[in-house]
């Protein structure tokens, strides 16, 4: 079996070849425009998707040295993500589709990141999956494959999303996320204490206050000093904002572990790739006989290797969609039963 993995979610086009053998490649291609903009614009993003995916994809299929015709299925990201840059994705994995005679599949984009850990290994079942990514921060209890079950998501702002946006009140280009986590390692994180909302509230996250915080904490600088200020402090500012972070993801997994008693947890998306993330989350599975699963950190980012393999799965299921599929910019909210009630094994 041969699957085609295609992304367009935001501001990576992607593709990717997954088969029996394993991955074949995975070519992912960045929009570095945004920068100027300080964060990803829509217009922009769908414009860059229509120009460069054709040659994507053939790379792609260059690279796995697999004809066009070769290709079992086409999996493509549904969603969630930019309504236009999903359009394009998923509108040229049609048209592939019709010309090729193969099925598509629909991958949500957050089921993608977690069963990217299927990439190179083989996580058992059940497991509680942590997404940490820009858009959303999610606990799913997974019993088996696309059997999730939400435990708990960000209210408000994602964690990536803070990270971003609180880099950019410190001065840093977009994204922040990375160069925040490389500032954090030189830092203290005690230096400065700031919130960490809901830590003993259900399993959902909040983390829009945090950012209110280190708003409020810089507007009590004298505006003349207030850029010196953050130059000078910014590795201990970088890690009392980070250790704030990951302090509540990783006492939400910890609490969603008690809850369902699974032996597995996966750690999964962009902020996955955060170091001290991983160190936390290794710590909290060293001390409890845990396996833990986090992909590579060019797994953890958007990639068509994630959607490839999740359509491959889908795929040894019969789990196949049809032309009339549409794509989804959002997922809907949860009943709050079902976000802060206990574990499926409490």
């Amino acid at each position: 079996m041969i699957i085609l993995g295609i992304e367009s979610s935001c501001d990576e086009t992607a593709a990717a070849v997954y088969s029996d053998k394993g991955l074949l490649c995975n070519i992912v291609a960045s929009q570095l425009e945004h920068e100027a903009f300080g964060g990803v614009v829509p217009e922009l993003a769908s414009r860059a998707h229509e120009l460069i995916i054709t040659s994507t994809v053939k790379q792609a299929l260059d690279e796995a040295d697999i004809r066009l015709e070769d290709i079992d299925a086409i999996a493509v990201t549904r969603g969630p993500g930019l309504l236009g840059a999903l359009l394009v994705g998923l509108c040229f994995a049609k048209g592939l589709s019709l010309r090729i005679g193969k099925p598509v599949i629909g991958i949500n984009h957050i089921d993608a990141h977690v069963y990217a850990n299927f990439i190179e290994q083989k996580p058992e079942f059940p497991f509680v999956s942590l997404v940490v990514s820009g858009g959303h921060t999610q606990l799913s209890y997974v019993e088996k494959p696309f059997s999730h079950q939400l435990l708990g998501e960000s209210r408000d702002d994602a964690a990536g999303e803070a990270f971003d946006k609180i880099g950019k009140l410190l001065g840093l280009p977009y994204p922040a996320g990375p160069q925040m986590d490389a500032l954090a390692k030189k830092g203290d994180p005690s230096a400065y204490k700031f919130p960490q909302a809901l830590l003993h509230e259900g399993l959902d996250f909040s983390f829009s206050g945090l950012k209110t915080s280190v708003l409020y904490h810089l507007k009590d600088i004298p505006e003349g000093q207030r850029e010196a200020y953050v130059h000078n402090n910014i590795e201990n500012l970088c890690a009392g904002i980070s250790h704030a972070i990951t302090e509540v993801l990783v006492k939400k997994l910890e609490k969603a572990v008690s809850q369902t008693g699974v032996k597995a947890i996966v750690l999964a998306g962009g902020v996955s790739a955060n170091s001290m993330l991983r160190e936390k989350t290794k710590k909290l599975a060293d001390e409890n006989g845990l396996t833990l699963h986090i992909p590579k950190p060019i797994y953890c980012t958007d990639n068509a290797a994630m959607i490839a393999v999740t359509g491959y799965l889908k795929a040894q299921s019969g789990m196949y969609d049809n032309l009339h599929m549409k794509p989804f910019a959002r997922l809907p909210r949860a009943k709050v039963q079902d976000r802060n009630g206990p574990g499926p094994m409490a």
